[in-house]
């Protein structure tokens, strides 16, 4: 662990609890009033890079490697941009359900690990809770069941993503026009032996999200909360589908911004600006300018965002959410781990319904067509929506790659709720370690994957030093020893 310190700055570093490494610094004026806060992403990607001249059919696999978390999303948001380049973007029923089986596993075993693993220990113990207690570790001790089912949710979740990808992390499934392989009757049986308790389990699990929600409203409906665009895929009827669809932006009050656009032209309504102080970017909607065109992504947005959602018990949830601003967008920054556990039941319904679907054993895998030089994938991951964008010249190698994965989407909204966090809280009092978890808490929510590449697990112990504007120390607090 390392730290750094300028006039007057507190710096958080590493981010702990989140997927990546990440720091926070906090500038103070002073009088010791916060003045600005920043996140800063401190990993250099460069898979943009990386892939130039590999054949394009390897980039399904290759692309995967961003993350040991969410892979399944990039290899299929990749996959999708591939069909196109190969004419098979209209794929056969069976290769189309593969993957979606594939992808609401995806998102059932990410949701589970977020919520029971990296963000349950705050709502269980407390956010200012001894932090040798307030991990998943301490969670296993004191709510052995709830820690059991978090980890069954998220082993079926695997297990799914093995059955249709060949393996849990880093599959090889989905190819251009479609899949390599079916769901065998043996399998399916296999999931279908235990689907009514996982969806149990799920809406258990949501229970939890929603009832916390509800009963610290008071404290949680102004932390870190901001008014803001939405953006995701959308069904044609306006429906959630988290595979596919087209683009949807509405701002804070609900009035949409554009709707129903093909994300092949996704250039035409979203910009990427670069600031200097961080590795990731900051895309914005064109039509609104780079001061208030940014958006959130992910859970929150999708739910927010959606006229309904196509599975009855997480439509019956998602009813109950919208009631709380009277069906107006729901800006909370803190009711991201409610509409989590939404989705969570919501895919739970879904890969219920796709393994009662004979398709699924279907033999018909591949299709090709038309070839194209470029070609955009698009999926909803579980952190929000993930932009793929390729072009392949005529040796069938890549020579263009744009990446705009879910977090970068998200990280003026993790800023401006890091910052509003910071000043509500740090100006002008004694730095505590609970007052500064209460900063990653505000960008857990978000579910941020920092690097999109491998989770680190491990002690991530913290110093923070308070430096007055003549560079001398003031003040130092040493945290105690946190569990990633």
């Amino acid at each position: 662990m390392s730290h750094a310190s300028s006039p007057n700055m507190i710096v958080i570093e590493p981010v702990t609890r989140v997927e990546g490494h990440g720091k926070v610094t906090i500038q103070l004026d002073d009088e010791r009033k916060v003045k600005q806060a920043r996140l800063h992403i401190v990993e250099f990607r460069g898979f943009e890079r990386f892939i130039h001249g590999r054949p394009f059919w390897e980039i399904p696999v290759l692309v995967q490697r961003l993350c040991g978390i969410c892979p399944v999303s990039h290899h299929l948001a990749a996959a999708k941009a591939m069909d196109r380049i190969v004419g098979g973007e209209n794929l056969t029923p069976t290769a189309e359900k593969m993957r979606r089986l594939m992808h609401y596993g995806q998102m059932l075993q990410s949701h589970a690990l977020h919520f029971f693993h990296l963000c349950s220990p705050d709502f269980l113990f407390g956010f200012d809770a001894d932090p040798a207690i307030r991990n998943v570790i301490g969670v296993a001790k004191k709510f052995p069941d709830l820690a059991v089912q978090g980890v069954m949710l998220r082993k079926y979740g695997q297990e799914i993503i093995k059955a249709t990808a060949g393996k849990k992390i880093h599959g090889t499934g989905a190819i251009p026009g479609g899949v390599n392989k079916n769901l065998s009757i043996a399998e399916r049986d296999v999931f279908l032996k235990d689907i009514e308790q996982i969806v149990a389990w799920s809406v258990g699990a949501l229970k939890v999200a929603k009832d916390y929600t509800a009963a610290n409203l008071k404290e949680l409906a102004d932390f870190g909360t901001f008014d803001s665009n939405h953006l995701s895929l959308v069904r044609a009827d306006g429906a959630m589908d988290l595979y596919h669809g087209n683009l949807r932006a509405i701002d804070a009050k609900g009035k949409k911004i554009f709707d129903q656009v093909d994300y092949q032209n996704y250039l035409d309504y979203i910009v990427e600006e670069v600031k200097p102080w961080s590795y990731m970017k900051f895309p914005f909607i064109k039509s609104v300018g780079p001061e208030n065109g940014w958006y959130r992504v992910g859970p929150l947005s999708r739910v927010n965002l959606c006229d309904f959602i196509p599975t009855p018990m997480a439509e019956a949830e998602r009813k109950q959410f919208m009631a709380l601003t009277k069906g107006a967008p729901n800006n909370i920054t803190m009711a991201y781990h409610w509409t989590r556990m939404i989705e969570l039941l919501h895919s739970a319904e879904v890969i219920r319904d796709l393994l009662h679907d004979k398709d699924l054993q279907g033999t018909d895998l591949v299709v090709k067509g038309e070839r194209r030089r470029e070609a955009v994938g698009l999926i909803e991951a579980p952190r929000g929506t993930l932009f793929h964008h390729y072009i392949v010249d005529d040796n069938d190698q890549i020579v263009r790659c744009n990446l705009i994965v879910s977090t970068t989407n998200n990280n003026t909204p993790m800023n401006r709720a890091v910052e509003k966090v910071a000043k509500d809280y740090l100006s002008g009092v004694e730095v505590t370690e609970g007052l500064l978890n209460r900063v990653e808490i505000a960008i857990r929510a978000y579910d941020p994957c920092l690097s999109c590449a491998t989770h680190a697990m491990g002690q991530m112990p913290l110093v923070v030093e308070v430096v007055d504007a003549a560079g001398k120390v003031v003040g130092r607090g040493e945290r105690g020893t946190r569990i990633g």
